[in-house]
């Protein structure tokens, strides 16, 4: 007849072998190597952008009018690309995930095409869609004599073309994996479509929202393709951040260095802001493996 000390003594064993076996494997030699160049090849332009600032002379290279205009006009039409973008791509996510129709998933694969679409193409999509002469530009022009090309609305415009892409897919992922139990009881306890969006659908996916209109955000404040296809490069008008470093680089490269590297700062500052939110999951995931 064995104790139960002796029964429970040998249990240890095999976890703390466990725990020494991870640490002890061999590292795979073939994957370090390219996985090592891989982070170079990403490093290496970032510390050399760093290393070629012009840290003496930022204050006043940043202090420029057209630096400070370009800096403005960045973060206010990013600012308002994320808003739009929030208005219409929420519930354009939600019909995407909830509503079966024909077509969804052509429909889903057409909202999501900005996202590997050549931005430059979507610059030329634009212009013909909206431009004077576009389809729907020219009724807009007729009947209003409203013409958006070149102007700070048709940055929005592009900025939101390229960016809603990027919240849709951060929210429509959270609808389809949502536990949707909440919903049914609130719909069975007589609550109506409406009423159960506000009060039970969007406060479960209101992390997601936050990732999805951070990364929007962020694509927005550097997009450059379409913008400049679509709204041009007017001082003060449509010229924002990356299309002053473009412009700076022939004139002025110290300028565009330090305009490059606001970008930079604040592409890390999205990062650590969704850090919080990416983590957990990994952990939890690591938890659950172990």
């Amino acid at each position: 007849m064995t104790t139960p000390e002796a029964e429970t003594a040998p249990a240890p064993a095999p976890r703390a072998r466990r725990r020494r076996g991870r640490r002890g494997d061999r590292l795979p030699w073939p994957l370090v190597v390219p996985a090592a160049l891989g982070a170079v090849l990403v490093l290496l332009p970032l510390a050399g952008l760093v290393w070629r600032t012009p840290w003496g002379s930022l204050p006043r290279l940043l202090g420029e009018a057209g630096v400070r205009e370009a800096l403005w006009l960045s973060l206010r039409t990013a600012t308002v690309a994320t808003a739009l973008s929030m208005l219409l791509g929420v519930p354009l996510a939600w019909l995407l995930a909830r509503v079966e129709f024909p077509g969804r998933g052509l429909a889903r694969a057409l909202v999501t095409l900005p996202m590997v679409l050549p931005p430059v193409v979507g610059g030329v999509a634009l212009l013909l869609a909206a431009g004077r002469r576009g389809v729907a530009g020219r009724h807009l022009y007729e009947a209003f004599g409203i013409s958006l090309p070149f102007t700070t609305t048709a940055v929005v415009l592009a900025q939101t073309f390229v960016a809603m892409p990027f919240l849709v897919v951060a929210v429509e992922g959270a609808l389809l994996g949502a536990d949707r139990r909440y919903e049914d009881a609130a719909a069975t306890l007589g609550a109506s479509g409406w009423y159960t969006f506000r009060r039970v659908t969007l406060p479960s996916i209101a992390p997601s929202i936050g990732a999805g209109a951070v990364l929007c955000w962020a694509r927005a404040l550097g997009e450059f393709g379409a913008t400049i296809t679509f709204a041009g490069s007017l001082p003060g008008t449509t010229r924002t951040m990356p299309l002053a470093v473009y412009s700076a680089m022939e004139t002025d490269p110290e300028a565009a260095i330090a305009l490059s590297l606001v970008l930079l700062a604040t592409s890390v500052v999205v990062l650590a802001a969704l850090r919080g939110r990416w983590l957990p999951a990994a952990r939890d995931g690591a938890g659950r493996g172990t």
